[in-house]
């Protein structure tokens, strides 16, 4: 018996990802023109998109055919269409539009610390020597706040439903790194009787405050400013949101923060962490596996923790015991801690 193929050697994933910079930048283009929204608007062929977003005809072709080879549009015969991912969160007119997220995710701060990837894999670390995306008061914050809204509305819905599904009971929550607020703001409206307070760097909680307004619990939304590491938290809170800031510390520096928010809880008082939680193997899931990258080149110490990890942290700082959960509408999951 003849043995079976083998695949022969090829360049293309080393083609794919050196020019992988070609993608980043098309969508980028794509969102800047106002390429899917043109579609959804209804002009479909080059011709027609171009004049929409005041292009040439050829650029706009050959960006759109490169949309198509990405995955973002579809084309039959000359004519392009959206697909369903691109209709929902491209397509400016939808209410889950995430093309501002480029204000934020592709910033130079973020985007040129890898630049010398090489030297970050050297020291292990970030070569910012301000600390990265941690530094203190640092103005990215008001950009991510701004930026990704959207992205966590629908998470941050299916969050408060799932801690606080009964919703018939006075309950005091935490919001620490609260950025655009949207965590906290869902548990005040899921229920009533639910308080919040807002922990991070004034100038992050005057969007939070203005996205309380427009949701109607300003009257039961109050905040602290500064850092989660110098301010007097108090005590007598039910709840606490960890919501995507663990990732930016070492273990040492978390579970000191970790103490001083068990401190401030009730007895029996719940912590609630969202994260990028990798398998034990690191490489899987990959998307969640892969933002350690982001966290080794855009903080000093800061890495995506497994469960194992989460739940050691915990343990150190007195809670009695963690489970995980997955969070709806998101790649990220949900550690819950209880005192």
């Amino acid at each position: 018996m003849s043995s079976p193929a083998t695949q022969q050697p090829s360049p293309q994933l080393f083609f794919q990802t050196i020019n992988a910079y070609q993608r980043t930048e098309g969508l980028k283009a794509a969102i800047e023109l106002e390429v899917f929204t043109a579609i959804g608007e209804g002009d479909s062929t080059a011709a027609e998109i171009a004049k929409r977003c005041k292009a040439s005809e050829k650029g706009t072709r050959v960006l759109c055919d490169f949309l198509c080879i990405m995955g973002f549009l579809n084309k039959e015969g000359n004519r392009y269409s959206l697909t369903e991912d691109s209709a929902i969160f491209l397509d400016k007119r939808s209410p889950a539009y995430l093309g501002g997220m480029t204000e934020f995710i592709s910033t130079p701060e973020l985007a040129d610390a890898f630049k010398n990837f090489a030297g970050i894999v050297r020291k292990g670390g970030t070569l910012n020597t301000e600390g990265g995306t941690v530094s203190p008061e640092n103005p990215i914050w008001v950009k991510f706040a701004r930026a990704m809204a959207p992205m966590m509305a629908m998470p941050a819905q299916m969050l408060a439903k799932m801690i606080d599904s009964k919703a018939d009971s006075k309950l005091r929550v935490l919001d620490i790194a609260a950025g655009h607020g949207l965590y906290g703001i869902e548990f005040a409206k899921n229920n009533p009787r639910a308080e919040v307070v807002a922990l991070d760097w004034a100038p992050v909680l005057e969007v939070a405050k203005e996205n309380a307004k427009n949701a109607g619990v300003s009257d039961r939304y109050s905040t602290l400013a500064g850092s989660a590491f110098d301010v007097d938290y108090g005590t007598g809170y039910d709840l606490v949101l960890l919501t995507n800031f663990l990732h930016h510390f070492d273990i040492p520096t978390n579970e000191t923060l970790l103490r001083k928010v068990y401190a401030s809880l009730n007895e029996g008082g719940r912590v609630a962490t969202v994260e990028f939680v990798p398998n034990d193997d690191r490489i899987t899931p990959p998307d969640a596996a892969a933002f350690s990258v982001m966290m080794l080149g855009g903080t000093s110490g800061g890495d995506a923790y497994t469960f194992a990890e989460c739940e050691k942290m915990f343990s150190n700082a007195g809670f009695a015991r963690s489970e995980i959960q997955p969070l709806p509408a998101s790649i990220e999951q949900v550690v819950i801690s209880q005192k």
